[in-house]
C-alpha cells in the first residue's frame, strides 16, 4: 500500500495559474491533485482515460464537448457546468473538455485517471 500528502510531492505549473501535483500511481489508477488561480484555464483536451474528479474548494466551471459528461451521478450534456465545493464529476475517456476559474479565489482539487496517467498531455 503507498500513502501520500500533497505536502511530500512536486506541484508544478502545468499552463499559467494551473498548478498539479502527481500523487500516487498504481496499474490501473492514478491520483492527481490540482489548484487553479483566479482567472486560469485547463485549455481544451483529451485523453484516452477515464477521468473522476472531486472539487475539494472553490467554484470551477467545467466545459464538455459534444458527449457531454457526469455531474454528481447525473449524465450532463455539452457546454459548460459550475462546480463548488464537494462536487464531483466524471469525464468518459476520449471526451474533449476544459475548466476554467472564473471565480475571485482558488479552486483546489484532486482527478482520478484509470488507467493511469502521466502527467497532463495540455501541459
Amino acid at each position: 500500500m503507498d500513502i501520500a500528502t500533497r505536502e511530500e510531492r512536486e506541484v508544478v505549473e502545468a499552463s499559467e495559474g494551473v498548478h498539479v501535483a502527481e500523487l500516487l500511481a498504481g496499474e490501473r489508477a492514478s491520483v492527481r491533485y490540482f489548484r487553479i488561480e483566479p482567472g486560469a484555464r485547463v485549455p481544451e483536451h483529451d485523453h484516452p482515460e477515464e477521468q473522476a474528479g472531486y472539487v475539494t474548494q472553490g467554484v470551477l466551471t467545467l466545459v464538455a464537448g459534444d458527449g457531454g459528461v457526469v455531474v454528481d451521478g447525473e449524465p450532463v450534456g455539452a457546454g459548460e457546468h459550475r462546480l463548488d465545493g464537494d462536487d464531483a464529476y466524471l469525464v468518459p475517456g476520449g471526451q474533449p473538455h476544459a475548466a476554467v476559474n472564473r471565480s475571485d479565489g482558488l479552486v483546489e482539487g484532486v482527478d482520478v485517471f484509470a488507467p493511469p496517467r502521466s502527467g497532463p498531455g495540455w501541459r
